[in-house]
């Protein structure tokens, strides 16, 4: 994997990156139900790149976008002993690219730019379900730390 290059994403990068988010969506997508049907955008990415308080990552093979990810810096919450963390997503690899570190190299290009931010705290969110998805980011070292829950109001209350 020493052709992959890891890298700031480009403005002329925006049709890829729209795709990839789109298969994101796409994967998603069976994990909730409150999704609408059709096209929609998690990300206002042509922001993102442009944005000193993001970051948007790409992987590079033989000069093709392969995966990508960002970093946002967010407010902590006034009880956390830190002020300000790290909160990544549009984590993102080709199918044909799975299995071979590139999220993991992602991510750590992603720990590095929050380190740089003077960020010591870094998070994400990940559907319950989704398994694959959970151990990639358990094997570069995330922990479960915290489950968000839902209930439909037209859904009887179960006694």
């Amino acid at each position: 994997m020493s052709d992959i290059i890891i890298r700031e994403a480009r403005a002329g990068e925006l049709p890829a990156l729209l795709a990839f988010e789109q298969g994101i969506i796409e994967a998603e997508r069976p994990f909730d139900e409150t999704f609408v049907s059709g096209d929609f955008h998690y990300y206002n990415l042509e922001v993102m790149i442009a944005n000193e308080q993001a970051a948007v990552i790409v992987a590079e093979l033989n000069g093709e976008l392969i995966g990508s990810g960002n970093a946002r810096i967010m407010p902590a919450r006034p009880y956390n002993h830190f002020k300000q963390y790290a909160f990544l997503g549009f984590m993102y690899v080709q199918p044909a690219h799975r299995g071979k570190g590139i999220n993991s190299m992602i991510i750590a290009e992603l720990v590095r730019w929050a380190y740089s931010k003077g960020l010591y705290e870094v998070r994400l969110q990940v559907y319950a379900e989704n398994a694959p998805a959970i151990a990639a980011y358990e094997k570069v070292g995330f922990k479960k730390h915290l489950t968000e829950m839902r209930l439909s109001t037209d859904a009887p209350v179960r006694q």
